[in-house]
């Protein structure tokens, strides 16, 4: 468990970030793909705003997690009831923070367990390949399928995440808690190793 975290910026605009700190984690996902849900039930306490109204966060928010690292909650992407300028003011925030941060973020891609990839989906996907951005993978909602769904479906996702260069997958439940414990472990372990490289 994480000891202590906290909201320490909002950016609603493309620059203007916080000094980088040890590590970072961006991250993201379909609108509805259970983002917010994901970072509290990590946290341990409810800090990101779950809306019942998918696509409505359009900041890009910094948590301080142990005053070591960043979790970086993007805005969620695919979600088609906002005006075309809208989204492109959202597209050029998130491609701007990859610009300027890629070369100290790993990005955390959401994916629904229950189905296949959405053009969405392939869409970052395939933005974080050409940047050469190394990602994982965090397949949530995995408390919605049953024993054999939930075998099928991981296959598939695990197939499809290590063909597009992910390194890790990780299935969670932020309803039930199942394996968060997993991911916040695998979590560490990156930021342990960013800590390593700067040594």
């Amino acid at each position: 468990m994480f000891k202590r975290a906290e909201l320490v910026k909002t950016i609603f605009s493309p620059g203007d970030y916080p000094p980088p700190m040890t590590a970072e984690f961006a991250f993201a996902g379909r609108s509805n793909v259970g983002k917010s849900t994901l970072l509290n039930a990590l946290l341990g306490v409810k800090l990101a705003h779950v809306s019942g109204t998918p696509g409505k966060t359009a900041s890009i928010n910094f948590y301080k997690v142990d005053n070591r690292f960043f979790f970086v909650d993007l805005p969620g992407y695919g979600f088609a009831r906002r005006s075309r300028t809208e989204l492109e003011r959202w597209r050029q925030l998130v491609e701007d923070y990859f610009v300027r941060r890629g070369g100290i973020a790993t990005p955390v891609v959401l994916i629904d367990v229950r189905h296949s990839l959405q053009k969405a989906d392939m869409m970052m996907l395939d933005y974080l390949r050409a940047r050469e951005l190394a990602f994982i993978t965090v397949l949530t909602k995995r408390d919605k399928l049953s024993g054999n769904q939930f075998s099928k479906m991981l296959s598939y996702h695990e197939k499809q995440a290590r063909s597009l260069g992910a390194f890790g997958v990780f299935p969670v439940s932020a309803v039930s808690g199942r394996g968060i414990q997993e991911l916040r472990k695998g979590l560490e372990m990156i930021a342990r190793s960013y800590s390593a490289d700067k040594r």
